[in-house]
């Protein structure tokens, strides 16, 4: 055999077998959609739900919508391959993307990208009655979300600006379910819940049992965004939650869509113009998605658009 045939036939073998180098091959168009959301009574499992629905409309996608622990639960996932699409919080993703504080450990995850920032995700305080202030509630038993979730990063950066962690708190780690039952019986004293508003829980716990809003005073606002500028300063309107009347101060991430690497850039683009163009349909199925903007999309992103989602909003005219 001659020296030539012999090097076609191995380099045809390589190919093959994807050994070669650049011989990957693209990850196949999207048939099926596996989105990463969070816990079945929060915002994240409902607003993905009515993404499924108008995915699986427009685009033809079999759309399996996850309940999970939320952020960090979700950048593992995408990480394994386990998600294709998921919610996570502004903060976590940065964290995650660039190996710090809760990703310290285990390093940079770099296999995603931002679709779009969705909205506002409020830190909530909720404490039973008589739970006067933040600094109240030492050697209370407090829920600060689930272990490793971004709640749970959340409730440890604001107890750190009263000077406060969580061995001075009687820790639970609950889901926001879970949180309101325990509260509802008397079993907790407050629990934090970083979510949009009005979150389904709350409105349902507030409208069966007297609860109250803590909020966070100006001066640690300003330290918590100079430590963490991931944070905005955010106002809970009055009204928004049964027997809260006054406005509450406090801060908010962004909940934000990321996407898989492995995911081909047509079938982003797809889905980022199915997000803006089949608004209305979302808004219909879940409210929360008015929210949502091209100018909005774009803003506090502080890790890499996938091309997919970029080629959009350069048409749009939303991005350069």
């Amino acid at each position: 055999m001659g020296t030539m045939r012999k090097t076609s036939i191995v380099f045809a073998l390589a190919v093959s077998l994807g050994l070669c180098a650049g011989c990957e091959k693209k990850a196949p168009p999207l048939t099926t959609l596996k989105l990463a959301t969070g816990d079945s009574t929060g915002i994240y499992y409902a607003y993905g739900s009515a993404l499924g629905q108008v995915f699986e409309k427009r685009l033809g996608l079999q759309v399996t919508v996850q309940t999970t622990a939320a952020a960090v639960a979700n950048i593992g996932l995408i990480q394994a391959g386990s998600a294709d699409f998921a919610f996570v919080q502004n903060d976590v993703m940065t964290y995650a993307y660039n190996g710090t504080n809760i990703f310290a450990a285990a390093g940079a995850q770099k296999d995603f990208s931002a679709v779009a920032g969705l909205y506002p995700e409020v830190c909530h305080i909720v404490a039973a009655e008589g739970v006067a202030a933040i600094t109240g509630l030492k050697g209370l038993r407090v829920s600060v979300g689930e272990s490793g979730s971004g709640t749970a990063l959340n409730a440890a950066q604001i107890l750190q600006t009263y000077g406060m962690s969580f061995a001075d708190i009687k820790q639970e780690n609950l889901n926001f379910r879970d949180s309101a039952k325990a509260l509802a019986a008397g079993e907790i004293d407050a629990f934090f819940c970083t979510a949009g508003i009005p979150t389904p829980v709350l409105v349902d716990l507030a409208s069966s049992t007297r609860i109250q809003l803590l909020p966070i005073g100006e001066a640690r606002r300003k330290l918590l965004l100079s430590e963490y500028p991931y944070y905005k300063v955010y106002t809970i309107p009055g009204g928004i939650y049964p027997g809260i009347a006054e406005d509450v101060n406090t801060v908010a991430v962004q909940a934000t869509l990321v996407v898989n690497n492995k995911i081909q850039a047509s079938d982003v683009y797809k889905i980022t113009q199915a997000l803006f163009e089949g608004q209305t349909e979302i808004t219909a199925a879940y409210p929360k998605a008015a929210e949502l903007s091209l100018e909005s999309a774009v803003l506090g992103i502080p890790v890499p658009f996938h091309p997919g989602a970029l080629k959009y909003y350069r048409e749009q005219g939303a991005m350069k």
